[in-house]
């Protein structure tokens, strides 16, 4: 018995000795008289045991069948292995016909000894950032190295930009390393796809910001060091770069990869995928679709801040740009690479 009917069998049995009254046992246990009538019959004829819940020990009439309920599981350590509850839950419904309750499925897997994907942490105290009014006045920015195959695969840098008012992801690609390069090109699908940004949130690896501690003359003259490639392209480009200070601050990028190293990773095995042509090629046809999908948010203001490209020489900017001197033979050097120049007009120099 519940420790409910075993309150009301005290009361009940109060009442059959005489020592309380129906109306009385009815005001305590918060019953009509009529039904604290119908306990104690109950009473009478069964004792205590007669209290208890008519259904209890029978089968629920809306329980899971065994076929299917073995099914499940089966599922959830064959194909589905690498997926957590909730994605497990989706997946189910979506591609197998399965429409379970999430605390059905977690309560079922746990039974049949299917531990968590992940094991929770409590959460640390952090101050709110209120997400930006409109797309467009913040785009956070990052890389995230990762076995994105499996624990035995290779280790490839997911490059991807989330707009901060929404949590849509803009961009998004797999590349060999977190470079200089790989930012630019992150840079110009975002220009392609949405327009200039206002500001860029961003950590401070060394393609994003000036770590060295030296100054040259005329760095010295100036005030202020050089940017990096990608920092002169921003400038070019009048986005104002954002610096974090831990990497909490930059949190929708970073729950970005903590879903895309969880689910991502069990949809490349999903469709086994093996190559990094092939899982480029579905994170731009399926998977940040279904992540925005899934994951984005409506704004509070409807309005775009990106601006336009028109007019900018997208190839010029964003390519690597050095200052060189010429040589008298006419060539300029690039660390082990020489360069010879062309005559110009009447053969000059």
């Amino acid at each position: 018995m519940s420790q409910k009917e075993l309150g009301r069998a005290v009361v009940v049995g109060l009442v059959r000795d005489g020592h309380l009254g129906c109306s009385q046992a009815a005001e305590r246990l918060g019953l009509s008289l009529r039904q604290v009538r119908r306990l104690l019959r109950r009473f009478e004829r069964a004792g205590p045991a007669g209290l208890r819940h008519g259904l209890r020990g029978r089968p629920a009439a809306n329980r899971l069948p065994r076929e299917q309920a073995a099914r499940v599981v089966e599922l959830a350590r064959g194909p589905y292995a690498g997926f957590n509850d909730t994605h497990f839950h989706e997946a189910l419904a979506e591609r197998e016909g399965l429409e379970l309750g999430r605390e059905t499925l977690r309560r079922l897997l746990r039974q049949a000894g299917v531990p968590p994907k992940r094991r929770r942490r409590p959460r640390q105290h952090r101050r709110r950032r209120d997400p930006m009014a409109c797309p467009g006045l913040m785009v956070q920015w990052d890389g995230s190295v990762h076995p994105w195959l499996g624990p035995h695969g290779p280790k490839w840098t997911l490059m991807a930009a989330v707009d901060d008012a929404e949590g849509r992801c803009v961009a998004a690609f797999f590349t060999a390393a977190e470079t200089s390069a790989a930012y630019l090109g992150l840079l110009e699908r975002v220009l392609h796809r949405a327009g200039i940004p206002h500001s860029l949130y961003q950590d401070r690896h060394g393609a994003l910001s000036r770590n060295d501690g030296h100054w040259s003359l005329a760095e010295q003259l100036a005030g202020q060091q050089d940017p990096t490639q990608v920092g002169a392209a921003l400038a070019e480009f009048g986005i104002r770069p954002i610096f974090a200070r831990s990497p909490q601050g930059k949190g929708r990028i970073e729950r970005f990869f903590g879903v895309a190293q969880d689910r991502l990773v069990a949809e490349l095995a999903f469709h086994a995928i093996t190559t990094l042509e092939r899982a480029n090629d579905f994170l731009q046809t399926h998977w940040i679709t279904a992540f925005n999908r899934r994951f984005a948010r409506a704004p509070r203001e409807a309005t775009s801040a990106y601006r336009p490209i028109r007019g900018l020489d997208l190839q010029k900017i964003l390519s690597f740009r050095y200052h060189r001197t010429v040589a008298a033979d006419n060539t300029i050097t690039l660390g082990d690479l020489t360069f010879q120049l062309p005559p110009g007009p009447r053969n000059r120099s």
